[in-house]
């Protein structure tokens, strides 16, 4: 466990506008949030029925916020914080007492069952968790009883909260003596920004812990039976985000590293920019005919994975219609996962497997049911022909390097 500690120092840098609070009130189920006065009865109670019943999923879990919701004018910052610190204080007053901590909790890709025991352990005992988008309702679950829970997601297009707010957040909580957990899907330095939080909350003179939790690119894969290293087909991986900087694209961010044939490119959030991405793959010099898959919502009940090759994965996703979260998986190895094996074999259509490898870990069944719920599959558009050669060259391939 990675740790970070210094002297204790006060809170400080520019304020800035932003949303109003949240105000959190404690009951039988669990701490739900209640609205400010400005927000209509509607919204408050579907706010809160979300939050109580956290086993059913919902894109904008627990957020009722002024800005978007009410349309009232945004307070400062000492407004937002103010609203959170008075639920803490009236509803754990022993926190004064002794120093608080925040630990950066990785949940992994979305199976409660992936979770580390430490994690598992602070979910228990904390005093605060905040959670993000990624962190499924199975997980939260696992939260102690009595502990305040705050939604923090983010997604492209709707940030319940800024990341200078979430940073603040676990300041002000943990400056009031609370055992705060920041739950993060995945691992929280691998696109997690969890490297800005420490640095931020060390800065403070924070104590401040790191709990690493099974990446998506790891356990997805695992999940569906692909290696993400093989010899004679992949010698590394590269992790990749597909979100593009603010006024860039995702062009822009490629280098020709990124299209080495002999490696595995594993690209997250990048179901927004995967015709660009192709496209710019494809012209580094990356063959339109490399294996490659998409997962949504891997390693979950929802899990829904589409196959193809760099050429045809564009369009049999958007025929798919998968949502995000959705990993992108592309490479040689892609070949070797059955799921891939089994649309390839299959004549025409779009390459779609739905529920493979999800609850069957480690047996790799083949796509043989009818419908998509049972797990289906379709050719890849590539042709039998090109699909019995792509597989006897990664079989030799391997051979070769044993």
């Amino acid at each position: 466990m990675a740790s970070y500690a210094s002297p204790f120092a006060p809170l400080n840098g520019p304020r800035s506008l932003v949303s109003a609070p949240t105000p959190l009130t404690m009951r039988s189920t669990g701490w739900t949030p209640s609205c400010p006065p400005t927000c209509s009865k509607a919204s408050l109670e579907s706010t809160a029925a979300v939050v109580r019943r956290r086993t059913r999923s919902s894109r904008h879990r627990g957020a009722c916020r002024v800005s978007t919701t009410c349309g009232a004018a945004e307070p400062d910052n000492d407004s937002f914080l103010d609203g959170y610190l008075r639920v803490l204080r009236k509803h754990k007053p022993e926190l004064v007492a002794r120093s608080g901590r925040v630990h950066l909790v990785g949940t992994g890709p979305g199976d409660p069952e992936l979770l580390t025991l430490r994690a598992h352990r602070l979910m228990q005992g904390a005093d605060v968790v905040l959670y993000d988008r990624l962190v499924s309702p199975e997980i939260l679950d696992l939260v102690g009883p009595s502990t305040l829970t705050v939604y923090v997601g983010k997604q492209r297009g709707f940030h319940t909260r800024t990341q200078e707010e979430i940073h603040d957040l676990l300041a002000a909580f943990a400056r009031e003596g609370a055992e705060v957990v920041r739950l993060k899907g995945g691992d929280p330095f691998i696109f997690g920004r969890g490297g800005e939080e420490v640095a931020y909350l060390a800065a403070r003179g924070i104590e401040v812990h790191v709990v690493p939790g099974i990446t998506a690119a790891a356990g997805i894969a695992a999940d569906l039976g692909i290696p993400l290293t093989h010899r004679g087909l992949a010698t590394g991986v590269k992790y990749l985000t597909g979100h593009a900087r603010e006024g860039g694209s995702i062009e822009g961010g490629l280098t020709e590293a990124a299209a080495d044939p002999d490696a595995t490119l594993v690209v997250y959030m990048g179901l927004g920019t995967l015709r660009e991405l192709a496209a710019a793959l494809a012209a580094r010099g990356l063959s339109q005919h490399t294996p490659a898959a998409a997962v949504e919502r891997g390693t979950t009940p929802g899990q829904r994975a589409v196959f193809g090759t760099l050429r045809t994965l564009p369009e049999a996703v958007a025929s798919a219609g998968l949502a995000s979260p959705t990993l992108l998986v592309i490479g040689r190895v892609v070949s070797l996962a059955p799921g891939w094996q089994a649309a390839c074999r299959a004549d025409g259509g779009t390459a779609m497997v739905a529920g493979l490898g999800s609850g069957a870990r480690g047996s790799f069944q083949q796509a043989n049911g009818s419908g998509a719920e049972r797990g289906s599959a379709a050719g890849l558009g590539e042709g039998k022909s090109w699909c019995d050669e792509v597989l006897k060259e990664a079989e030799s391939r391997a051979q070769a390097r044993r």
